[in-house]
């Protein structure tokens, strides 16, 4: 394998991961816009936020199959393309039914486009013999932070969500297409067989996808309810309460770009736990504030505490089987399921008591990724960050799939 190529393949994913990244990030700093503009509560606006979950949580498993047929490359310039068109479909919404299903689409493109991307990023990371997937992440946690800083000015700025929102929509597109024409095209051989309609995850999984599924629940409650509880509960202006996503984006950035050389350090199982102390300590910060300044100080610590567990459940999923796209949507299936129901748990808790209350959950749970940590250890020694990087890779290269 031409090892140009496979650089030339890293950089183009890292770009796909920013432009997910981006979406998200551009879309988290509207929702308070979106709930204002249509009038909404806070269990309406929980429940409405159920839908991107549900839908990735019901696409997700058919993306190994899109892979397997179409190819990597082909595959992700499909999805990433109806990931960003689909951006302004919620802000765009007359009414809170039609913003569910708006909602839905948004989560069904962003959960397939997130499988074929990550499957790129093992397949990479496999060629190059070292670990690179927190790095990819963390480039997410980049693109999202550049969405959000792009929407903490437009909200400050009092602009219209839906124009908005629409523009980011074009933009993100072109970037995309350009970003996809470097990647590895990936086939499976002409006599491998295809991977079923529904891919569920193996038993061995499972207990990562729990562990995913701690951290993905404290990271959506903070994209989905940070801007709320700022504007609500810390009673910061629109501009403040859109950036605190910002700041929650920014710490992600940064610890997920900097986890493949802590894990190397520490090695996953410590990194993940202490990861898990600072999260926890960011959660309660959260739950006492009752002003912007140590409300946002605890949601970047969150961000920092849960930033690498995500990239170490996909790369250990990744390296788990033959099939990195089918065992990735399984763990993924999974790890998001928490999507589902941590905008509903948050929302309704806080109809019934408090957002602080809510986020005293969130902080619960992540006690989850210190008592969890222990999963990810035999699935790094196999193929991850810890590994070395003939140990790695020791796989035969017959085994990989055909680039054309």
């Amino acid at each position: 394998m031409d090892q140009q190529a496979v650089r030339r393949a890293r950089r183009s994913v890292a770009a796909v991961f920013a432009v997910h990244g981006a979406v998200a990030g551009s879309f988290a700093t509207r929702i308070p816009w979106i709930k204002d503009d249509l009038h909404l509560g806070a269990g309406a606006l929980g429940l409405a936020l159920v839908a991107p979950a549900l839908g990735s949580s019901l696409a997700m498993p058919l993306a190994g199959r899109l892979v397997h047929a179409r190819g990597h490359r082909s595959a992700v310039r499909l999805l990433i393309t109806l990931f960003c068109a689909t951006l302004a479909l919620p802000a765009l919404s007359p009414d809170l039914p039609v913003l569910a299903l708006a909602l839905l689409l948004f989560g069904a493109a962003a959960g397939t486009a997130d499988v074929a991307m990550n499957a790129q990023g093992v397949e990479v990371e496999q060629r190059l013999g070292r670990s690179i997937m927190s790095g990819l992440h963390g480039m997410w946690s980049v693109g999202g932070l550049l969405g959000s800083v792009v929407g903490a000015f437009a909200a400050g700025q009092g602009w219209d969500a839906r124009i908005h929102l629409s523009v980011m929509a074009a933009v993100l597109i072109g970037v995309g297409m350009v970003a996809c024409r470097g990647l590895l095209d990936v086939r499976p051989e002409p006599e491998a067989e295809a991977p079923p309609r529904f891919a569920l995850p193996p038993r061995s999984a499972l207990a990562i996808g729990l562990v995913g599924f701690c951290a993905v629940f404290a990271e959506g409650a903070s994209g989905d309810w940070s801007g709320v509880y700022l504007h609500g509960t810390a009673g910061a202006s629109a501009g403040v309460a859109a950036a605190s996503y910002t700041a929650f984006a920014c710490t992600m950035a940064a610890s997920r770009l900097a986890g493949d050389a802590a894990v190397r350090l520490l090695g996953a199982v410590r990194t993940v736990r202490i990861g898990g102390i600072v999260a926890v300590a960011g959660g309660a910060l959260v739950v006492v504030s009752r002003s912007p300044l140590p409300a946002i100080a605890g949601f970047a610590l969150v961000g920092i505490g849960i930033a690498v567990v995500v990239p170490l459940c996909f790369a250990a999923a990744g390296h788990s089987g033959d099939n990195p796209s089918r065992a990735i949507a399984g763990v993924a299936t999974v790890t998001y399921t928490s999507g589902l129901v941590a905008p509903a748990t948050v929302g309704t808790i806080a109809q019934a008591t408090s957002l602080p209350v809510s986020f005293g959950v969130v902080t619960v749970l992540a006690v989850g990724l210190i008592a969890g940590a222990g999963v990810l250890a035999p699935a790094v020694r196999a193929g991850g960050p810890d590994a070395g990087s003939d140990s790695t890779n020791r796989q035969d290269r017959s085994e990989i799939p055909e680039i054309r």
